[in-house]
């Protein structure tokens, strides 16, 4: 079985998400995706609209997805390639060189993202800054 292991955010659920996950599941057979959690983007001064276990949820249903495990640090990569048994590692291509030191791991793909769309053109186009609006 060939495994292959993304990372993200993923809030705000749109069609360049559903890309991604869908050409990184075309690389093999067995998806995980590792999802910041909501302590670890406090870390890199980003808010998510959902929760992290809400997201996880929604990850959890899309048909690409085998399994959804937590990001806490950014040093965690080499341990979740191993542990797991990785054989692909794969970011949208605006991470391209970052994430080299895996080779000597994993295979390291870097993907286009999809034109026009981001979580963060959505939130600029709904005038959501970031926070969390109240009900």
């Amino acid at each position: 079985m060939k495994k292959v292991i993304t990372y993200g955010t993923f809030d705000l659920l749109h069609v360049g998400h559903i890309n991604i996950l869908r050409r990184a599941k075309e690389l093999g057979d067995y998806l995980i995706v590792v999802l910041s959690t909501d302590e670890f983007n406090a870390i890199k001064n980003k808010k998510a609209y959902y929760s992290y276990e809400d997201r996880k949820q929604i990850l959890e249903a899309i048909r690409y997805v085998d399994k959804v495990i937590p990001e806490n640090t950014w040093e965690q990569k080499i341990s979740d390639v191993v542990d797991n048994d990785i054989d692909v590692f794969v970011m949208g291509h605006d991470w391209e060189g970052k994430f080299d030191f895996l080779k000597d791991y994993c295979e390291v793909v870097y993907l286009p993202r999809t034109e026009g769309i981001s979580t963060s053109k959505i939130k600029k186009d709904l005038g959501i800054n970031g926070q969390k609006k109240e009900d």
